[in-house]
């Protein structure tokens, strides 16, 4: 599904049914050099069982028109637009990693309009090493390598997942990659990580989140771990489901990561 925010173009994949303007809706928001794909599993579920899914490209990202935005703020406004052109009022955000902070800005922003938060993989302040930072911004592919070695905990996937068995590694790894190259006039990789280094409003954008709040974190997460996310989750008087995952916790623990969306949204 297409629609326009800014004259520009916004692709979300609806899990293969189209968009009823009459059903509850789940907006899906990515992290740092992924795309719509890593919500295949749960955009499906969502859009079969009474649900409109709505996971989206970030600009800039998998088919939605760039450039990328600056900052986390200004994703959040393009979220709420991107509902708006969508023709929802409200929805149920779920994020991962650098997409919960988008999500955690967009309910502070519009309250009203959010009837839940899901956060995969978060934590707050989600700083990244200066080492790293300077890696992704001189050594894109290194960078990559190495977040990827961080990122998981398994090495294949879930039968549950679509694709069992596959090599998680390399499958990560060749996502991060596309994304990369898919416009060289930018490096999207210390882009996306800057935006996450930079973000300074989480705490107060936590004081005003209304909704119900859900965190779904990995006991052996080395990108954000769980005690990095303590204060978040202690602010958001959210409900923790902690997996035996790393951070990419979709593809390690569909299930678990599907059941904790299934609790949120009763």
């Amino acid at each position: 599904m297409d629609v326009t925010v800014d004259s520009r173009r916004v692709f979300a994949y609806t899990g293969g049914k189209p968009f009823d303007a009459a059903l509850p809706s789940v907006v899906f928001l990515h992290g740092a050099l992924h795309d719509h794909s890593v919500w295949t599993l749960l955009a499906r579920w969502c859009a079969h069982h009474g649900h409109n899914a709505l996971a989206l490209d970030l600009p800039g990202h998998g088919r939605s028109d760039g450039p990328p935005l600056p900052d986390i703020e200004s994703l959040a406004d393009w979220t709420l637009s991107v509902m708006d052109a969508a023709g929802s009022r409200s929805a149920t955000l779920v994020g991962h990693s650098m997409g919960t902070l988008v999500a955690l800005e967009a309910a502070a922003r519009a309250p009203e309009r959010i009837d839940r938060l899901v956060l995969v993989g978060t934590a707050y302040p989600m700083r990244v090493s200066e080492a790293l930072l300077n890696t992704a911004r001189d050594h894109p592919l290194k960078a990559i390598d190495l977040v990827n070695a961080l990122s998981l905990a398994s090495l294949a996937s879930k039968p549950s997942y679509p694709g069992p068995g596959m090599w998680l590694h390399g499958s990560n790894r060749a996502l991060m990659r596309r994304s990369q190259a898919r416009d060289r006039s930018i490096n999207l990789f210390h882009h996306d990580f800057a935006l996450c280094d930079r973000y300074a409003g989480g705490f107060e954008a936590a004081a005003k989140v209304q909704c119900q709040v859900h965190a779904v974190l990995g006991r052996q997460d080395q990108m954000t771990p769980p005690k990095a996310a303590q204060a978040l989750v202690a602010t958001l008087k959210a409900k923790v489901h902690l997996l035996d995952s790393g951070h990419t916790l979709m593809a390690e623990q569909p299930d678990g990561v599907l059941q904790a969306l299934k609790e949120a949204l009763g």
